[in-house]
């Protein structure tokens, strides 16, 4: 299940982001990754989450952390929970690429939480991604 959490720049995103990872640690039987770029929130996760920076794997478009995605889910089982920050701007800021994405990591992912945070106001989201709202 994808969930979005969206909003302009500076709105406090990431900052919820990390307070529902800090939050579900304690619920949640498997493990919990953050997958982010710019490391962000590196001091603000409980160090029991694996936290991953998409800038030292050169991820630079949806397609390729569309198979880095796939891989982090392949290579560890027991994964519950997928928290991904500043996808948009993997994908520069292409918002029709993006809902076509979250409908392939959906396909993936759909046993799991993935909470991706989205850089954009609600209105100028595309239909295909304003579904994971």
């Amino acid at each position: 299940m994808i969930k979005l959490i969206t909003g302009p720049k500076g709105s406090g995103k990431t900052k919820e982001m990390i307070d529902m990872i800090n939050e579900n640690l304690s619920k949640v039987k498997g493990n919990i990754v953050c997958i982010e770029k710019a490391m962000q929130a590196t001091h603000n996760v409980n160090a029991a989450v694996r936290l991953i920076d998409v800038d030292e794997y050169k991820i630079a478009d949806y397609e390729t952390f569309y198979g880095f995605f796939a891989g982090v889910l392949a290579g560890n089982y027991d994964i519950e929970q997928v928290y991904v920050d500043g996808l948009l701007k993997i994908g520069k800021n292409d918002i029709e690429g993006l809902g076509a994405l979250l409908e392939k990591m959906d396909a993936i992912a759909s046993d799991k939480l993935v909470v991706v945070t989205v850089s954009a106001a609600v209105e100028d989201l595309t239909e295909n991604v304003k579904k994971y709202l």
